[in-house]
């Protein structure tokens, strides 16, 4: 999960599943970003997914690019992790 998106989700009130993952993430610096490698099921990374919407932007929210990307590629990584399998 890229830094940003970790940033935001922390920032939001989250269910006990979902907060749990976030707390055993591992970060991982990239650059100068980082990301949090979270080993969790499909469902919570589905979930983690659904609440970083707003980052797109949307009705009255500003739209910052940086963000937008970072939850795109949040979303490909776990439509590839659920493409793959268990």
């Amino acid at each position: 999960m890229p830094g940003k998106v970790a940033d935001f989700l922390r920032a939001t009130e989250l269910e006990l599943d979902e907060r749990a993952a976030l707390d055993q993430g591992v970060t991982v610096r990239r650059g100068q970003g980082y990301t949090l490698r979270v080993r969790t099921t499909q469902a919570v990374h589905r979930q983690l997914l659904a609440r970083c919407q707003p980052l797109d932007g949307g009705q009255g929210t500003p739209t910052v690019p940086a963000q937008r990307k970072a939850r795109r590629e949040y979303e490909n990584r776990v439509n590839a992790l659920i493409s793959a399998g268990p």
